[in-house]
């Protein structure tokens, strides 16, 4: 999952995947915006068939967490 979520990421900002680490915070580490960041959720619903609650993914800092919260989404569907 992380590595998928690395692919994505890459679409969005200008960071090299190896530089991109679990601990890797969207906004602060990798320049992400609030646009960025709401179209890669975007992309990544499409990618995975899953629905990610805006709420939820108001509480995501780092690229682990958003693989986790991936990873239980799919867990449920």
């Amino acid at each position: 999952m992380f590595e998928k979520l690395v692919h994505i990421i890459c679409n969005y900002v200008e960071v090299e995947p190896e530089n991109i680490r679990p601990d890797s915070r969207f906004m602060e580490d990798l320049g992400f915006t609030s646009f960025d960041f709401m179209s890669m959720l975007g992309e990544i619903e499409d990618e995975f068939d899953v629905e990610v609650e805006q709420t939820k993914a108001a509480d995501i800092r780092t690229v682990q967490e958003a693989a986790d919260y991936l990873e239980k989404l799919m867990a449920e569907a």
